[in-house]
């Protein structure tokens, strides 16, 4: 009996101190990289945006387990000085919260940003989606075909995925009550020990910034809430994937597509060649290098959507909206 309280408290005692861990970790995080832009409520969602720029107006979504800075790393400088840019934080991604009960589905992510344009009164925008931030954009053009000018997407992911990309595999909780416990316990020490790897396995073939974790914000991957909500987007990010591969020739708006053609988390024949098999008014463009382009292929990715918006990818119209952020 001795024994086995004996263990019990050694258990207790590294839970506690991983807990302790997760929390300090995640607090040290947030004091080096606050949030950087406006928050607006929408569906109890409480929304990070930030704004940069004038002239027409851009809506940059980002992929799994990322958040805006995967756009203000690179892209932001070379988009603002022509566009007016708003980058959204998808809902439980980067400074964005998600209300307890509200599905991570895609389409429930697509409504709630689709809200989000409409309240601050952006006039049709350009969707920029990266990875799964494209799936979303897509949901808005499906469901929401009034609030988009058009779709410049950089490696969306576009039909169901059989198997998650082996980096992000431990993602894959079905449980909320282990997910849970988890995210307060393993995930955060685990992702610090595993983080090189999967980077490396994220951006391959193309190498890993050493700035990646402070200036691309990776560093805000390292809190609980961040793996909660990167787990329950991948578990549910098949979802709606199903019936909207079945809705895409019905599509109203230009739907441009940029992928790297060694691209090792989404594969651009399944994800990118084959829209034009759906829809043959799309374009697709096929680059060397792999999955985190708005990164990794910063020139390549502005010339994109720059063509994108100089062929008519979306009606442009000054939109009034708050006060710019940056």
């Amino acid at each position: 009996m001795l024994v086995l309280l004996i263990v019990v408290a050694i258990v207790l005692l590294a839970v506690a101190g991983l807990v302790l861990f997760s929390a300090n970790t995640a607090r040290r995080v947030e004091r080096a990289l606050p949030p950087r832009g406006r928050f607006i409520n929408v569906d109890g969602a409480r929304i990070h945006y930030l704004e940069a720029g004038e002239g027409p107006t851009i809506v940059m979504i980002h992929g799994l387990s990322g958040q805006m800075a995967h756009f203000t790393y690179a892209l932001v400088e070379r988009l603002k000085s022509d566009f007016r840019l708003v980058l959204i934080e998808r809902p439980g991604s980067g400074y964005s919260l998600r209300p307890p009960g509200m599905s991570a589905r895609l389409r429930k992510q697509g409504d709630v940003i689709a809200k989000a344009i409409r309240s601050l009164r952006l006039e049709k925008p350009l969707l920029v989606g990266h990875s799964m931030g494209g799936g979303v954009s897509l949901a808005i053009a499906l469901d929401h075909p009034d609030v988009v000018g058009g779709l410049a997407l950089l490696a969306p992911l576009t039909h169901p995925v059989p198997k998650p990309p082996e980096p992000f595999e431990p993602l894959t909780i079905q449980s909320d009550r282990r997910r849970w416990l988890i995210s307060w316990t393993l995930a955060i020490p685990l992702s610090i020990i595993r983080g090189p790897k999967v980077l490396a396995a994220v951006f391959a073939p193309d190498p890993v910034p050493a700035d990646f974790p402070v200036k691309a914000g990776g560093l805000l991957s390292l809190r609980p809430s961040a793996f909660r909500s990167a787990s329950l987007d991948l578990v549910w990010g098949n979802a709606d994937l199903w019936g909207m591969v079945k809705r895409y020739p019905t599509l109203s708006v230009p739907l441009s597509i940029l992928y790297g053609r060694d691209d090792h988390i989404l594969d651009h024949r399944m994800h990118g060649l084959a829209m034009k098999d759906l829809l043959p008014s799309a374009e697709v463009e096929l680059i060397d290098g792999g999955h985190m382009l708005p990164i990794s292929a910063p020139d390549a990715a502005a010339d994109f959507i720059r063509n994108a918006a100089r062929k008519g990818a979306a009606v442009f119209e000054p939109s009034a909206g708050p006060e710019k952020a940056i």
